[in-house]
């Protein structure tokens, strides 16, 4: 698969990708509407376990990102087998990280929640639910190695089907097991949990059922180095590695926000939950995006076509800039008809909507920021993007402590903190593609 850098192409990649990505969004949105049923406690506790859960993900996400980028840089050179090499070493990695995501959450999580959480109840809460929703992950973990396959290997249709499964099961599961229908026990908070395990067990079985019916494991090789090759593993690293820490230091912060955010009350946790799912589902036009970028840059650069980097990445920023700009006004024109979604108490609905005013400027900003660290990414200098990280995270953090726990300001001002984040990474990743030491380099 060599691309070509068009408009038509990069809608190409980028239109499965974002399918694949609203369907789960859809799902949470779904989740939190069930659980703001219930009521805002259920949905301030949600809204920390379920960052909690999402930090373990990025190590799954991590490699997906890694194996995606060098699975795009074997397709571009046409080494079919390199493909199976990557791909048989990436499930076994992916299954051993599973498996010690799953030890440190079992053994870490309570202590940790109990140090940082201030409400009692919300640490009950959280702690069972993510005893019980961390089992998923190994089945999340290689549900991300078949997607980085179908996404570097140019068959990101596939990705579309597997969703559809995946989430259609949650959502029945999550109504019968939150609210105890059609002779499921009632099982609220953790009804949510367990249905999003049964999903990601359909997803998984989806994407690798599929790939022995479209016969690619025959193609590519998929199953042929199932014995562990070092240097295969050691290649996998060295440039997933790097994204792992990032991700991590990403969502990481996210969940060190939420855990500022529960010490200013249940009431701001609840709204940030809310706002977590309405900006996460208008923010997948910008990810599949970003996801497409690092497609793309791998792929011309395995073509020897470095020369067009930077018409891939500005072509798609652009696109990013006009998605999230639409987003932008609808979200401003409808806010309280998308957060009646969630919930009909009209004070929490009131509680939101400046936050909702700050989040969709920054929007815009994470429209181009996104895209142009993701060609960062496609350059396989995975490396300078764990910096780039790093120095965001720091200025977030240093943010969130001066305007939420020191100053115990509003709950808009404490999101004002994405601008920090976006305007760091759009400068560092800018100078690097500029500054040129990307070409050259070998992965």
């Amino acid at each position: 698969m060599q691309l070509e850098v068009n408009y038509r192409e990069i809608l190409k990649i980028a239109g499965p990708i974002c399918l694949a990505l609203i369907i789960p969004q859809i799902n949470h949105i779904t989740n939190t509407a069930f659980l703001g049923r219930l009521g805002e406690f259920e949905l301030a506790a949600n809204g920390i376990a379920g960052i909690y859960y999402l930090v373990m993900y990025m190590i799954a996400y991590g490699l997906n990102n890694g194996m995606q980028v060098l699975i795009a840089r074997r397709a571009g050179q046409r080494q079919f087998s390199g493909i199976g090499q990557l791909f048989s070493n990436g499930i076994q990695l992916g299954l051993v990280f599973s498996l010690l995501a799953i030890a440190i959450t079992l053994l870490a999580a309570p202590w940790f929640f109990s140090k940082s959480l201030h409400d009692k109840h919300i640490y009950e809460a959280a702690v069972s639910f993510i005893h019980i929703r961390i089992w998923g992950l190994p089945f999340l973990m290689l549900l991300n190695m078949a997607n980085a396959f179908y996404i570097g290997s140019g068959h990101s249709k596939v990705l579309a089907a597997t969703s559809l499964c995946q989430e259609f099961v949650n959502i029945a599961f999550d109504y019968f097991l939150i609210f105890g229908k059609a002779g499921f026990p009632h099982m609220g908070l953790n009804g949510a949990a367990v249905a999003s395990i049964i999903a990601e067990i359909t997803g998984c079985s989806v994407a690798f059922s599929i790939l022995f019916l479209k016969k690619y494991h025959l193609k590519y090789e998929l199953f042929r180095y199932l014995k562990i090759q070092w240097n295969i593993v050691l290649n996998i690293l060295n440039v997933s590695a790097p994204i792992i820490v990032q991700f991590l230091f990403s969502i990481g912060s996210w969940f060190v926000f939420f855990i500022f955010i529960e010490h200013l009350g249940e009431r701001p946790l609840a709204v940030s939950n809310m706002l977590r799912s309405i900006f996460g589902l208008f923010g997948i036009f910008t990810w599949s995006l970003a996801a497409a970028c690092n497609t793309m840059v791998s792929n011309v650069i395995g073509q020897g076509r470095s020369n067009l980097v930077f018409s891939a990445i500005r072509k798609i920023a652009w696109l990013s800039l006009l998605c999230a700009l639409t987003v932008c006004i609808i979200i401003n024109l409808f806010p309280y008809t998308l957060l009646k979604i969630y919930t009909t108490n009209n004070d929490l609905i009131a509680a939101a909507i400046p936050s909702i005013r700050v989040i969709t400027i920054s929007t815009l900003l994470m429209a181009i920021s996104a895209v142009v660290m993701s060609g960062v990414l496609g350059t396989g200098n995975t490396k300078m993007n764990l910096i780039t990280e790093i120095a965001a995270v720091i200025g977030y953090l240093w943010y969130c402590d001066i305007v939420i726990e020191r100053m115990h300001s509003p709950l808009q001002w404490a999101w004002g903190a994405d601008f920090i984040y976006w305007v760091i990474i759009f400068i560092m990743s800018f100078w690097y593609l500029r500054s040129g030491r990307w070409k050259g380099k070998e992965i």
